[in-house]
């Protein structure tokens, strides 16, 4: 029996056209990646997360050099929302990063492990959340849920 995977996505070609709110996310995620500690990989990323509540949550990359010490931003702002608001949903997750590992119009996505994160996230709030990409070259690559980023996910 075969089967098949397909993915839905919205891609536009400058973040500037995103709504309001969204665009605040794209703001803070690029603030906060400022504060990203990336000696080793000189790739630096700020994830934000826009809280049932209305809180914006921020995380940076935080690298160690005892691989695997450090943290994604991904990680690092799902992890402190988990914590410090256990009651509240993520309702939009929107990632950015700047370095050279990848070419600027690459889209950026978030590595296995915290696409992994992101679905846990979305099966112990039960219900998912918008996933906003923005690239280096401006363009945002958005999903209606992080099970899109990993169909297969551990344990779905």
């Amino acid at each position: 029996m075969e089967k098949k995977i397909s993915i839905e996505y919205t891609q536009l070609a400058d973040w500037k056209e995103l709504n309001e709110a969204d665009q605040k996310l794209v703001v803070a995620a690029e603030n906060i990646l400022k504060s990203a500690y990336a000696p080793y990989s000189r790739f630096s990323v700020g994830a934000s997360l826009l809280l049932s509540n209305g809180e914006i949550v921020l995380g940076s990359n935080q690298e160690n050099i005892a691989y695997p010490s450090g943290l994604c931003a991904e990680r690092v702002a799902l992890f402190y929302a988990g914590s410090n608001f256990p009651n509240e949903t993520v309702e939009t997750l929107c990632v950015i990063a700047k370095g050279d590992l990848v070419d600027i119009d690459t889209i950026l996505s978030p590595c296995g492990g915290c696409r992994q994160v992101m679905v846990e996230t979305e099966m112990r709030q039960q219900t998912a959340y918008r996933v906003i990409m923005v690239s280096q070259n401006g363009s945002a690559t958005i999903f209606n849920s992080a099970t899109q980023l990993l169909p297969l996910a551990f344990g779905v």
